[in-house]
């Protein structure tokens, strides 16, 4: 494929709204491959059986795509400058969650840079993921050079610390490849001391069993009580080990409006939260990432919180 288009696909995106844009060879990922069957073998993912079940998918971006050629990788700056409250009457919520439903967002605007690649294209098809299929974002953006992976396993870019959203386009045509960055992180181990649970078992690996993001939002059985005293109030997700990142001076404030914070979304009250109802719930987070858990799993961890006694603190 010409390096024209390649930079055309590129500008594109970028025109689009994202903030990054790299290309990755579709291969077989071998080694990252071996790690989640190691990190599988483990237990490590707890109740989410269904990457058991995709396993082979994961690693092989050509069983989702037989044509595969090239991955486009994308990614979306989403931080703002607002900050949890200390009130201990209020609980905390993930950044990426204080706006609309990042999932909504980016498929859009992939779909427009799909649109765009076949109308410039004609002879090229491809398919787009965004965190909903058997295709590892975080591998692909190192892969394509978007940033690399930090010690918390999240995507750590230069320009915009870890505070990005991922996505991608699975294309059969062949273009110009991005080489992957080098890992920045050095001997920092500031995730690793911060993370109150000790989620971060060791460098890139995160057990998901004792991860509070995981605990609030995935998993769907009563939290465990020798956890929940550390929770330190969150109630969906946890910003803690992006938090404290040293790459975080480099962070920017997005200029996507639909990620800007729903003020009610920044520090809700924990007894509203553990008493709502479904009607409510349904109003409160229409087009919002934090209808995954379910009024009964935010209800359930408002609840978990308060009688723990850490809004007390």
């Amino acid at each position: 494929m010409e390096p024209s288009y390649t930079n055309l696909i590129k500008s594109q995106a970028i025109e689009l709204g994202f903030s990054k844009v790299g290309v990755a060879r579709a291969e077989i990922l071998k080694d990252e491959g071996r790690r989640l069957q190691e990190w599988l073998g483990h237990k490590y993912h707890a109740s989410m059986k269904w990457m058991e079940r995709e396993m082979e998918k994961r690693v092989d971006p050509c069983l989702v795509f037989p044509q595969a050629k090239s991955v486009v990788c994308v990614a979306m700056n989403y931080y703002s400058p607002e900050q949890h409250s200390d009130n201990p009457e209020r609980g905390k919520i993930s950044r990426y969650a204080w706006g609309d439903d990042y999932h909504l967002i980016m498929a859009e605007r992939l779909e427009k840079l799909l649109s765009f690649i076949t109308s410039e294209i004609p002879e090229v098809t491809g398919k787009l993921y965004v965190d909903t299929g058997p295709v590892m974002d975080k591998v692909w953006a190192v892969r394509s050079g978007i940033g690399w992976m930090g010690k918390h396993t999240n995507v750590i870019t230069r320009e915009y610390s870890s505070w990005v959203f991922l996505g991608e386009i699975l294309l059969d045509v062949e273009l110009d490849y991005d080489e992957p960055l080098t890992d920045l992180c050095g001997t920092c181990t500031a995730c690793i001391v911060a993370c109150p649970t000790k989620a971060i078992i060791q460098p890139y690996v995160v057990d998901s069993n004792k991860c509070i993001s995981y605990l609030t939002i995935e998993h769907r059985d009563t939290l465990p009580k020798d956890i929940l005293p550390k929770f330190h109030r969150w109630v969906f997700g946890c910003d803690i080990c992006q938090d404290v990142c040293p790459w975080n001076r480099f962070q920017k404030e997005t200029k996507e409006s639909a990620f800007y914070p729903r003020q009610e979304n920044i520090a809700p009250k924990l007894t509203e939260l553990a008493d709502m109802s479904q009607e409510k719930f349904s109003q409160w987070f229409r087009r919002s990432s934090i209808k995954r858990a379910k009024r009964t799993g935010l209800a359930r961890n408002a609840k978990g919180v308060l009688e723990s006694g850490e809004s007390s603190r």
